[in-house]
């Protein structure tokens, strides 16, 4: 397995897309940092991370036998490796919430950033960008927001779980021509599904709904009043929690 370690970089998925541009990388090629500067989360947020605290690395995938309407299930085949290690681990209350934050106990210690690119000849380059709060014990102004290391009240060892995260990660991705089973378990740990939900759309209106689950697009299928059942992109609303 090919690791790239660095000091520090602006955005390990950044520094893995210019990489596989210009050279052919090996399936599972990642690159690890104790300090990003610029890491990307969801919706054009950054994503903040104490140095040297917490695992932040990217993990490169040429996939050649999907179609585009498959994409999501590189975010499900990451959520679910990386829950099945925290479980392990033993991580309680677990749960993907959607697209691809993982929370324990109601507290969000990992968030995932997927960046696909679709090349000439068919095959998809996967960038697999994740940030798991593993052993930093302050998170200011960020109350949703916990680590492995608080939730367990002891210190991880982040080269252990950086292994145990990538093989978890080959063991799932190897089961994708089996990829009803990986959407049952995704359904199985996705965060509020069947319960009432608040949610915002981009008018800043509020809105309640029932999580029904995720469609093959990776959007959000919720049932409104009046059984009125719509699917939502990421950009499109967000859940209040």
């Amino acid at each position: 397995m090919n690791i790239i370690k660095l000091n520090a970089i602006d955005s390990t998925n950044n520094f893995l897309k210019e990489l596989s541009a210009t050279q052919i990388l090996d399936n599972f090629t990642t690159v690890v940092t104790e300090n990003q500067l610029k890491g990307k989360g969801q919706r054009g947020a950054t994503w903040s991370s104490e140095d040297g605290k917490n695992l932040t690395f990217s993990t490169f995938i040429n996939h050649t036998s999907a179609s585009t309407n498959e994409l999501f299930t590189f975010n499900i085949v990451a959520s679910i490796a990386i829950v099945e290690v925290l479980k392990k681990h033993q991580l309680t209350q677990l749960h993907i919430k959607w697209p691809n934050d993982i929370l324990s106990e109601n507290k969000k210690i990992c968030g995932i950033l997927i960046e696909n690119t679709i090349k000439s000849d068919g095959s998809i380059h996967c960038i697999i960008g994740i940030g798991l709060n593993v052993n930093q014990m302050a998170f200011e102004n960020l109350p949703k927001a916990s680590s492995m290391a608080i939730l367990k009240n002891t210190i991880f060892d982040k080269e252990v779980l950086l292994n145990e995260v990538l093989t978890s990660l080959k063991q799932h991705y190897h089961q994708l021509q089996h990829s009803d089973l990986l959407w049952k378990k995704y359904h199985l740990y996705l965060y509020k599904k069947g319960t009432p939900v608040a949610f915002e759309d981009t008018s800043k209106k509020q809105f309640m709904g029932i999580i029904q689950g995720v469609s093959s697009f990776g959007k959000l299928i919720v049932l409104l009043e009046d059984d009125i059942i719509n699917e939502y992109d990421i950009k499109e609303i967000k859940m209040l929690y």
